[in-house]
């Protein structure tokens, strides 16, 4: 049990948030036009920071909080930077005019808690998905949906790269949306890893999606049907017989690599067009439930704290702290390059 020991905090030397949440961190995100991040958490918060780079000196100053009435699980900024919308248990969506020092207010509601969200500007439109087995599109000024979305199941994961929408649901349903068109559902497929999905994320270039598994798995999946062939999925956050829930995927905003984190504690970053990892990074000592890349791909942040896959038992609140760190990724890390040897292989 060497691995789990305090010492294994923080293996990477990556820079320590100031005064994180009191429990579980639940998703983090950064804002499209400066390094402001927020992180939402199982304490029912939403917290701001202001992040200050200077070559290889990072400082963190919390600038303000909100709070829900039960644990907040999503967020994400509007794309001017100015406003934050989260969602969780208490089966709402708060948005909050943080740069203006407005007061939060109340955009989207469901019957059961709100697990994804996303703000998507070329519709001026805030996407919601719940346990409820709905997909909600909202404008903010409007108290009622402009449309509900019938899922298969319990919205599970979401992610958006206009046109392109996919939503993981319960039972290992994908849908994927074409926006312009977001009434019908343009395919419907089984998720090719066997287990429950943790996490997707959509191609920058809108051309096919990463779907990210409890059982250490991640597919590369392409929606066109001429691309099924390039579809693949690799094994990752495996020690041994141990076997960890992916529980992140974040496309680098200019590389286009990914990184992926997971419960062992682990983050890595990877190439899917050679098919390589470029960087393997040291295990932490509790798992990694959410990270982001900032707007340039200068920082990953990345949660440090219990993510319950192991049951109440494995909690132990005097010794269970809550992490957030930031690392600063260098090129070698998350800019592709051709595998080597690779000649004449596809």
């Amino acid at each position: 049990m060497s691995t789990f020991g305090s010492a294994n905090t923080n293996p990477n030397k990556s820079y320590e948030v100031t005064q994180p949440p009191g429990d579980s961190i639940s998703s983090l995100c950064f804002s499209p036009k400066a390094n402001f991040l927020v992180a939402t958490s199982w304490d029912n918060q939403v917290r701001c920071w202001e992040i200050a780079r200077n070559g290889t000196v990072i400082n963190s100053t919390p600038k303000a909080s909100i709070s829900h009435d039960q644990p907040v699980l999503c967020s994400t900024w509007k794309d001017d930077g100015t406003t934050v919308f989260s969602g969780g248990c208490d089966k709402q969506v708060k948005m909050w005019p943080l740069l203006s020092g407005g007061q939060p207010m109340t955009v989207a509601m469901h019957d059961a808690p709100i697990k994804e969200i996303a703000w998507i500007p070329e519709m001026n439109l805030l996407a919601t998905g719940s346990w409820d087995k709905t997909l909600k599109y909202w404008d903010t000024r409007q108290s009622n949906p402009v449309h509900t979305q019938q899922l298969p199941d319990r919205c599970y994961a979401m992610s958006v790269k206009h046109p392109l929408m996919i939503v993981g649901t319960a039972d290992r349903n994908l849908i994927v949306f074409n926006l312009q068109n977001p009434q019908t559902e343009y395919k419907r497929v089984v998720s090719p890893l066997k287990y429950q999905t943790r996490c997707v994320a959509a191609f920058p270039d809108q051309q096919g999606y990463l779907v990210g598994s409890i059982e250490g798995r991640v597919g590369v999946q392409h929606l066109d049907d001429a691309q099924q062939n390039k579809n693949f999925t690799f094994k990752c956050h495996r020690e041994n017989n141990e076997i960890y829930s992916v529980n992140s995927l974040n496309f680098h905003p200019v590389h286009h690599t990914f990184a992926t984190a997971g419960s062992d504690g682990a983050f890595n970053f990877w190439d899917k067009d050679s098919k390589q990892r470029l960087k393997a990074m040291q295990r932490c000592s509790q798992p990694i439930p959410c990270s982001t890349f900032n707007n340039d791909g200068s920082l990953f942040a990345y949660a440090v704290c219990y993510d319950w896959s192991k049951g109440a038992e494995n909690h132990n609140p005097t010794t269970a702290k809550n992490y957030i760190f930031l690392h600063i990724p260098q090129e070698s890390e998350v800019k592709s390059k051709p595998r080597t040897g690779a000649t004449g292989r596809k």
